[in-house]
């Protein structure tokens, strides 16, 4: 397992494959809520790539929000989730906040995950909501 900075465009294009297969197919998604003017390589925010057996096989991004790091679009193949790789996304995200100077993370957990988070050291902030007719939740995470 490693993480990796995506620097390229053909990286970025896997992260965005990654992507659609776990939240627009998978999830049913809408296409155009889940890509934003945050998915390019010069937009103010780090994207970065699990591997497993050397092959990317997960994705996440990391964007500063009023003072967080603020942890976005995580998501490994299906096939792969049994292999720790979310955590390691997780804490990959969290190194780029700490690089930056930020003390504290926080992300918008789909509500069926809020246990993985907790084990992480993600703490639930106030009530369930909606967001692309997926319950989720508001988790943060001080350091």
């Amino acid at each position: 397992m490693s993480i990796k900075k995506v620097t390229t465009e053909a990286e970025l294009q896997t992260a965005f494959d990654f992507r659609r297969n776990v939240f627009i197919e998978e999830q049913q998604v809408p296409e155009e809520e889940e890509y934003d003017e945050f998915d390019a390589l010069d937009a103010p925010c780090d994207h970065i790539l699990v591997y497993y057996n050397e092959q990317p096989v997960g994705t996440g991004r990391l964007r500063v929000v009023e003072g967080y790091g603020k942890l976005e679009r995580i998501c490994v193949l299906e096939e792969y989730r049994k292999y720790g790789l979310g955590k390691e996304i997780i804490v990959g995200l969290e190194q780029i906040a700490r690089d930056k100077g930020l003390t504290k993370a926080k992300l918008n957990a789909q509500s069926y995950a809020e246990g993985f988070y907790e084990k992480l050291g993600y703490q639930r902030e106030g009530e369930e909501f909606m967001d692309c007719g997926i319950p989720h939740i508001l988790m943060k995470k001080y350091w």
